[in-house]
């Protein structure tokens, strides 16, 4: 795994494939998001930084956020991408054409699998913890509860220990000194953690059943934010 802390300027490769990019949709704008994926396929940096801002593309070597790419590739484009299309992409996940797995299988090349990766281990995931902290509120809540208390109870339910004693062996387990604050990318990298943590320690038919759980949970939220944003469908 890169290490954390490293801040790794973007390298001619990177360049190269941006000035491309821009290229490419200066001459057909209308192919834009074909070209993004190229882009993100062709893509070799796990990170880097760019405009003081890290982006930390691949977490613990095997699970790909190709939606921060995307973001990272979209922020250098500019005023040549439609805002609409683009704000639904990366602010909702959806593209501006359907796609089959097939399709997206043959968009993201040898980087699908560490996608899903990342769909399992960082999203599904959220979903579990998120269905056993709802779980814990429900049955809480016509009571009184220190604050906290629906965290830790969420946390020891999945995965046997309180939250606060996983962020410690995280932090620890990645040589990094605890912080008070987490960035968006501290918050994917410690759920995958608690995924391999989960997977590394349960049994495995508890694992499956909460893998389901979590698919199930992911769903529905996909649901309300569907039926939310109408005009996403």
């Amino acid at each position: 795994m890169t290490d954390p802390q490293l801040k790794v300027e973007p390298s001619s490769d990177a360049r190269r494939i941006i000035e491309e990019l821009t290229s490419t949709v200066r001459t057909d704008p209308d192919a834009w998001f074909f070209a993004i994926m190229a882009a993100v396929r062709e893509w070799s940096l796990p990170e880097e930084t760019a405009a003081l801002r890290t982006y930390r593309y691949l977490i613990a070597g095997e699970a790909f956020d190709w939606l921060l790419l995307a973001e990272r590739l979209c922020d250098a484009l500019g005023d040549l991408l439609p805002a609409d299309d683009v704000e639904a992409l990366l602010f909702h996940g959806r593209p501006p054409v359907e796609l089959t797995d097939d399709d997206w299988k043959t968009l993201l090349g040898a980087k699908y699998r560490p996608h899903l990766n990342f769909v399992y281990g960082v999203h599904v995931e959220s979903a579990l913890l998120h269905a056993a902290q709802e779980a814990a509120y429900k049955e809480h809540q016509s009571r009184v509860w220190e604050n906290g208390r629906v965290d830790d109870e969420a946390f020891q339910g999945v995965y046997g220990k309180p939250r606060s004693e996983l962020l410690c062996e995280f932090w620890a387990e990645n040589g990094r000194e605890e912080t008070d604050g987490m960035s968006l990318t501290d918050v994917n990298e410690f759920t995958y953690w608690l995924f391999r943590y989960r997977v590394r320690t349960a049994d495995p038919a508890r694992v499956a059943s909460d893998t389901r759980k979590g698919m199930a949970a992911l769903q529905e939220l996909q649901a309300l934010r569907a039926s939310a944003w109408p005009e996403l469908k």
